[in-house]
């Protein structure tokens, strides 16, 4: 009979950001555990407050599966010495798997006789299997900060408190640091503090409501969602909708109320981004906007508890308000008192890597770097992308980013615009930063968007250029997000652009900080970028094969890459696609890296040999065509009608002839087959 497995780890409070992680963690830990123990389950669920970690696993079996195992040993020859005694391989084998050699039985096998072990390992009960299993379970939960506490060795995201463990009702004893696991709860820390036992998930989820804790965070989202609705209508107002805090609120907290608060009408002075950013960073606060959207001098906070007097708790978040305001409205107004391209000089001052200099510098490099790009692709905009470059970093030295460094970029829009800088300069100071995040808001003009990619090669390369390289989850500069963002941006304008020529020119300018030779760090930056849009594209539901095949063939312009990519897919949906790809493919491991000749006509021994030669010759002119008006679906149409004759070819004629001279012109012929894919795909890549 099937039964309920249930976790509970109890902890002071784990941070907001956290928890998502952990959950989808100990869901992922269990069922592995579970599956590599052979005990069969049901639906895993997991939730999680600030204070608990809660995990159900429903229908785990009470036995574990019975196992039949064949495995193959060492061979006789080596097992056995020349009197038939044991070697230390038949010994070790056996050992390993808790069986005598004479267990063993020898089978006949295609190389040759080999040991064989097969045993039936019959299943256990699993309520002793258990009590290892969420040991493991707890201390193997990672965060990506941890810690010790008393005198103990173990670690986690904070102290824990208090253990539930329960397989079908009845306790599951393992010990965690001082902790004993039993079936005792805790409620809401202030409104319900008392323990409950428990004795499964259902009992749980019921008992802790009635301790003042809503434990499924998607219910105390939605909460949170309908009640801050609710709250703006009474108070007139439109909420801001944030789903980013959103979903950091509900993690903060285990019984949602909604509080309604204000602030001074002084204060809307100030830039609505400042405002917005400052009550939400730091207070976690939601904001309200007329019907005509513009803010209101209102916020929603959301309290863990349920008050007494909502009235004393409002005005607590008021005045601590208040005084964050205050700061931000001196800054404002002492910043303004300062232009903002006087402080370039002040980055002189700023470090902004050791290896790689100060900000000032790094300014300089990509200044250059964007007047490049805009004399390329947007000459008419090549002073407001200097100037825009220029001004780019300036808002780092005033206090207002200081104070919310959040606000970079934001706060440099905001004092260009009051000193009277071309729209379009301002907006990209704001704009070269963009995107702040995977899918996030991309440059709505070329002056930001030229000035940001400028910027964020100049780090990457930087970074690789003195050996500051992401390995595995390891990317503590974000090259990844920067390089990602290059490519977003290239497709989202349009850009024609030459990727490895942008790199190089950007590695030139680090020449003197480099500590590894450049070329070097071209060839790896190049590979970096092809493989985040390899990444992209199969992401967006591009077959990885075809996405392989294009870029591996060549990796220049971006959107020439794509328009390659899309071509290719399309002639892939053609239902007599595999018979062509496998005809090129066999193009391709005959000739390898191909014949540097010319081919001569008067060599040809069969009528195939001059019919592939003739239908080349009009193929040819046909892609060079095509290629020409990047019209790629047409060329990879026009190489697709090249099959009869390669087929014929292949059928009549053995390319590697006995005679040199013949065998090296059929080389030619086809290297110059395979040469009509050169820059579209490379077909060797393609699955079957």
């Amino acid at each position: 009979m099937a039964k309920e497995l249930f976790l509970e780890i109890g902890s002071e409070e784990i941070p907001a950001g956290f928890l998502p992680t952990a959950m989808r963690d100990l869901e992922q830990m269990i069922r592995k555990e579970l599956t590599q123990a052979r005990i069969p389950f049901g639906t895993v669920q997991t939730y999680a407050t600030p204070r608990r970690l809660v995990l159900a696993v429903a229908d785990v079996a009470e036995e574990q599966q019975r196992q039949e195992i064949n495995l193959a040993g060492p061979s006789v020859k080596v097992a056995f010495d020349a009197d038939g005694n044991p070697t230390k391989a038949a010994l070790g084998f056996a050992r390993s798997n808790g069986v005598e050699v004479a267990e063993l039985t020898q089978k006949e096998t295609e190389k040759g006789t080999y040991l064989f072990l097969s045993k039936v390992v019959e299943g256990q009960p699993v309520a002793g299997q258990l009590p290892a299993i969420l040991e493991r379970l707890v201390s193997g939960l990672s965060f990506k900060k941890s810690m010790r506490w008393k005198y103990l060795e173990v670690r986690f995201a904070r102290p824990v408190h208090w253990l539930v463990a329960l397989y079908g009702g009845e306790v599951v004893p393992f010990d965690y640091g001082n902790l004993t696991s039993g079936n005792i709860s805790y409620g809401h820390r202030f409104m319900a503090p008392e323990s409950f036992t428990v004795s499964g998930l259902q009992d749980y989820l019921v008992k802790a409501r009635e301790h003042c804790v809503i434990v499924d965070p998607q219910e105390r989202k939605q909460i949170i969602a309908d009640e801050i609705a609710r709250v703006a209508r009474e108070e007139g107002g439109d909420l801001n909708v944030d789903e980013d805090l959103l979903e950091e609120v509900a993690y903060l907290i285990e019984h949602p109320t909604p509080l309604c608060g204000s602030f001074e009408q002084r204060f809307l002075q100030l830039p609505d981004e400042l405002l917005i950013t400052s009550m939400k960073a730091h207070q976690r606060y939601f904001t309200l906007t007329d019907p005509e959207g513009r803010l209101l001098p209102k916020f929603i906070t959301i309290s863990n508890t349920k008050p007494l007097d909502p009235a004393v708790v409002v005005k607590g978040n008021e005045r601590v308000l208040r005084a964050r305001l205050s700061d931000a409205m001196f800054f404002w107004e002492e910043d303004q008192k300062v232009k903002l391209e006087t402080r370039l000089e002040a980055l002189k001052k700023v470090v902004y890597q050791a290896q790689l200099g100060t900000s000032y510098e790094k300014v300089q490099r990509f200044t250059a770097l964007a007047e490049s790009l805009a004399q390329k692709l947007a000459p008419e905009a090549l002073e407001l992308v200097r100037r825009a470059a220029v001004l780019a970093k300036c808002d780092l030295e005033t206090g207002m980013v200081y104070e919310f460094p959040e606000l970079q970029g934001v706060m440099g829009r905001e004092y260009a615009t009051l000193e009277g800088e071309n729209p379009r300069v301002a907006t990209a100071i704001y704009e070269h930063y963009l995107p702040l995040q995977a899918g996030g808001a991309l440059p709505g003009d070329d002056v930001g968007a030229l000035v940001s990619i400028a910027d964020k090669m100049d780090t990457i390369c930087g970074c690789f250029g003195v050996g500051l390289i992401p390995t595995g989850t390891a990317d503590p500069y974000a090259l990844r997000r920067s390089a990602i963002g290059i490519l977003n941006i290239i497709l989202d304008r349009g850009y024609a652009l030459s990727l490895p020529q942008l790199i190089a020119q950007a590695v030139s300018a680090l020449e003197v900080k480099l500590t590894r030779p450049a070329a070097e760090v071209v060839t790896d930056v190049t590979e970096f970028m092809r493989l985040r849009l390899v990444n992209m594209l199969t992401g967006q539901g591009l077959a990885a094969d075809v996405v392989e095949a294009v870029l591996t063939a060549q990796f220049d312009d971006v959107c020439d890459g794509l328009c390659r990519v899309k071509a290719l897919a399309a002639l892939k949906q053609q239902a007599d696609f595999e018979p062509l790809a496998a005809t090129f493919k066999r193009v391709g491991n005959i000739i390898k890296d191909g014949v540097d000749a010319d081919v001569e006509p008067t060599r040809f021994e069969a009528v195939c040999e001059k019919d592939l030669y003739q239908a080349l010759q009009q193929v040819e002119a046909a892609v060079a065509q095509a290629m020409a008006k990047a019209d790629y679906a047409k060329a990879l149409h026009s190489i697709a009608g090249l099959r009869p004759a390669v087929d014929a070819f292949f059928e009549g004629v053995m390319v590697m002839a006995d005679d040199a001279a013949v065998k090296n012109n059929r080389l030619a012929l086809l290297t110059r087959v395979s040469g009509l894919f050169s820059g579209l795909a490379d077909f060797s890549r393609l699955a079957a």
